[in-house]
């Protein structure tokens, strides 16, 4: 009877052991990520709180997170001062939208046809589209400015839009999600006499929700934060987007950095909204499009 409850006492020991190691190493784990997290969302805190300071207060050492007197003019002066930033921000908006409507339509039409249309060359053609990655956009941009300047577009919101209008990236994101559907859908709904169209539209398209917010995430924060393009096809300071509408704050003798912070700020809110909302099917996408990890 000894031997026995001496196994058994020795055996609980073990159990013990085994799931009490994996609950140390998830425990650390989690520490170390939160650090982590603590450390990635530092900068945003310091931003936010030197958007209520004052010049004087923005290099103190040690760091005042909590600012002594809170000056909610920066943010007034931001929007309605000589350079309202509401024109920014209505720019960014106006360019921004279209060209994620625009990029999520043509991208999910070409990433169905690639995936589920078979044609002669299909495979050739993805390939050769898909090639075109190679190229550094900044290579683009002298024969982009060429050609908008000869199509007297220069200087006009459309040399942004257009451009955006079809990317690699969004085909190759979406031809991905599309080929995870069966095929077995696509000829029951053909049984049923429905056409190429209506299949995209009424069966596949919905089925795409993880993969097309995935798409417009990323196609949102490209082209709210893009700062090239706007810097070299804008001249007239009315059609600034958001990232150029920032450099009105630096002065000759340095940068306004309270005055930057509170418009960085105030460009920050829409990424957050967007992101908030969309996150679950963000994660969602990723994983199902193979491109995590």
């Amino acid at each position: 009877m000894a031997t026995v409850f001496t196994a058994k006492a020795n055996g609980s020991r073990t159990s013990l052991k085994g799931k009490t190691r994996p609950m140390l190493i998830k425990i650390v784990l989690t520490i170390l990520m939160a650090g982590f997290a603590i450390l990635m969302i530092l900068p945003y805190i310091w931003m936010i709180s030197t958007s209520f300071k004052v010049n004087g207060e923005v290099f103190i050492y040690p760091i005042e997170w909590v600012p002594k007197h809170w000056n909610f003019d920066n943010y007034k002066q931001v929007w309605t001062g000589p350079n309202p930033f509401y024109t920014y921000y209505i720019n960014s908006i106006k360019i921004t939208a279209i060209t994620v409507v625009g990029n999520l339509l043509t991208s999910a039409m070409a990433g169905y046809a690639f995936a589920k249309i078979n044609f002669k060359g299909r495979h050739w053609l993805f390939l050769m589209y898909l090639s075109t990655m190679m190229i550094p956009s900044q290579v683009l941009l002298v024969p982009r400015f060429i050609l908008f300047d000869w199509m007297k577009l220069i200087n006009t919101q459309y040399s942004l839009i257009l451009p955006g209008l079809f990317t690699v990236f969004g085909t190759f994101l979406m031809r991905q999600f599309f080929s995870t559907l069966p095929n077995e859908l696509l000829e029951a709904a053909r049984v049923d006499g429905a056409g190429y169209w209506r299949t995209f539209w009424q069966i596949c398209l919905p089925l795409t929700k993880p993969a097309f917010v995935t798409l417009l995430i990323l196609t949102f924060t490209w082209h709210w934060n893009d700062y090239e393009n706007p810097l070299i096809f804008l001249r007239d300071k009315s059609l600034y987007t958001i990232p150029l509408g920032l450099t009105n704050y630096v002065e000759e003798n340095g940068t306004n950095y309270v005055l930057t912070m509170a418009a960085s700020v105030s460009a920050l809110v829409p990424l957050l909204i967007i992101v908030v909302i969309c996150q679950k099917w963000f994660v969602e996408g990723i994983a199902s499009t193979g491109l995590k990890g």
